[in-house]
């Protein structure tokens, strides 16, 4: 059964660290692009990373571009987004999702099939 499922949210304090999880099963992880998204509470669903299938290109918003780090390990058919220096405004629900072949994009529009979501909450 095709399936990306999302873990690792939480709540944690502003400074603080998280690593989000995507679980990938029922497909070959090797042949696609993943990206990370957020939505938060009364906004649109914006981009926020994404890797190529290969792992060799990675993209970031700028919003969040020198604090949060994409991965994947394709072997376990894993994407990670590990998130230090959490802000309050990177409160949201996080999604992963996929896109077949190459490239590395992170418009939601070109993405083919989403996780269900994540909740982070950054608060003191």
């Amino acid at each position: 059964q095709l399936q990306l499922v999302e873990s690792g949210g939480g709540l944690v304090q502003p400074g603080g660290s998280l690593r989000l999880s995507c679980a990938a099963s029922g497909f070959s992880l090797d042949n696609y692009m993943i990206g990370w998204f957020r939505q938060a509470p009364g906004k649109e669903r914006e981009g926020v990373s994404c890797i190529s299938s290969s792992g060799s290109i990675t993209k970031y918003a700028d919003s969040v571009k020198g604090r949060f780090t994409i991965s994947r390990d394709n072997a376990k058919k894993m994407v990670y987004l590990q998130m230090d220096s959490l802000k309050p405004e990177d409160t949201a629900v996080y999604y992963c999702a996929r896109r077949s072949g190459s490239g590395c994009y992170t418009r939601q529009y070109d993405m083919t099939y989403w996780g269900k979501g994540t909740l982070v909450t950054v608060s003191s």
